[in-house]
């Protein structure tokens, strides 16, 4: 039997999200006026919510606005490095990645975050596999587009289980766990053998208190 443990990556693993902290460190990295053009970034955001943009758009045009055109992948590394040796993570979560693979699980990060940069965090952890939403890469660099679908709701499911077949592992193979801390997250955690509410929202409150779900606090 194949024991997985998977884990969400923003406010679950880390106390805050990631994706904007990575554009504005990169920002002020690379090109540092481009940090005048945040709230451009922020009402594509806005407009998101308001359900006038998709989240995949939104992710792209931000990184091509805070970034540019080209992001070449020395700078990548060094920028992903630097950028997971400072994020702040959860307390409860490391003692719980501690446990899993203390109990022989293979710890897998599940994220919307761009791979790119999720993987350094993934990484210092010592996980063994990240799956997470893609950017297109060629001479240049990393590219402000993404490849395939944003790693989000039901798509992360979808990617999770597609990563599964490519590892020849069989869902009835395998026990696996998930940890979340976001109600876009409730496919994977109705899926799972155990699912886990981490510092949850309202919304996944509820809904874990109505499946049933162990509620965590992880600090």
């Amino acid at each position: 039997m194949h024991k997985i443990a998977l884990y969400d990556l923003d406010k679950t693993i880390t106390t805050k999200p990631t994706w904007t902290p990575f554009l504005i460190a990169a920002a002020r990295a690379r090109a540092p006026w481009r940090l005048t053009l945040l709230p451009i970034a922020g009402g594509w955001g806005l407009a998101h919510k308001m359900g006038a943009a998709s989240r995949a758009g939104v992710k792209a045009r931000a990184q091509a606005l805070l970034i540019g055109p080209a992001l070449p992948d020395p700078a990548r590394r060094l920028l992903a490095e630097r950028f997971a040796a400072r994020v702040r993570l959860r307390p409860g979560a490391l003692a719980r990645i501690a446990a899993d693979r203390a109990e022989g699980y293979r710890l897998v990060l599940a994220t919307a975050s761009f791979g790119y940069y999720a993987g350094a965090i993934a990484a210092r952890l010592g996980f063994d596999a990240v799956i997470a939403t893609e950017a297109a890469q060629d001479a240049h660099g990393w590219r402000p587009r993404l490849v395939g679908e944003n790693c989000y709701g039901a798509a992360k499911l979808r990617r999770i289980t597609a990563w599964l077949d490519a590892q020849g592992i069989a869902r009835d193979a395998a026990r696996l766990r998930f940890y979340s801390d976001h109600v876009s997250d409730a496919p994977t955690l109705a899926w799972a053998d155990e699912a886990f509410a981490v510092n949850p929202d309202g919304r996944l409150r509820r809904l874990a208190q109505a499946r049933g779900w162990p509620v965590l606090d992880w600090g």
